[in-house]
């Protein structure tokens, strides 16, 4: 009987599961419309009691989204209001809701990757994860690698989607 030789793991190919960047911690979302008028209007004085009376220490250490779920026209001084009561308090805040907010992560996260290690080698991004992985990583993943990679692929190693080959000199 012939030994089952496994040529994936043999190859020089490399995979990159975007879900290893992810940060650990508490997502949360705040949602400005619960201080104002009806929803709608910013009322100042009635605006800053609700953030003075607001336990903004329950946002230890989480990633933090802020928002307008409604149509309000809102000032900017609002959103500058509110991360001054976050700083020093939550680990990162966000305008936006919370897949803006994984965006942004990882835009932190991959901007700070050495991908050297991948020079001249075929590289498969991997396609499922269990956690919330942005769109946006992908596209920035796929920048960052293109420099360094020979090959970028989709996928898995049974069923890769080829995006980038780069030209033989």
């Amino acid at each position: 009987m012939e030994e089952i030789v496994n040529r994936v793991a043999q190859s020089k190919l490399r995979t990159i599961d975007l879900e290893d960047f992810y940060l650990p911690g508490t997502r949360s979302v705040i949602d400005i419309s619960q201080w104002l008028l009806e929803g709608l209007v910013v009322v100042e004085s009635r605006f800053r009691e609700s953030v003075k009376n607001t336990d903004f220490s329950i946002y230890k250490d989480h990633y933090v989204a802020i928002h307008c779920s409604t149509d309000a026209i809102v000032p900017q001084w609002i959103w500058m209001l509110l991360q001054s009561h976050l700083t020093g308090i939550a680990k990162k805040v966000v305008y936006g809701d919370l897949q803006h907010l994984e965006s942004v992560l990882y835009t932190e996260v991959l901007n700070n990757l050495d991908l050297s290690e991948y020079q001249d080698l075929p590289v498969i991004i991997k396609g499922c994860s269990n956690k919330p992985v942005p769109v946006n990583a992908y596209l920035m993943l796929t920048e960052k690698l293109q420099p360094n990679a020979r090959s970028i692929m989709y996928g898995e190693a049974c069923s890769a989607v080829p995006i980038f080959k780069k030209p033989k000199k």
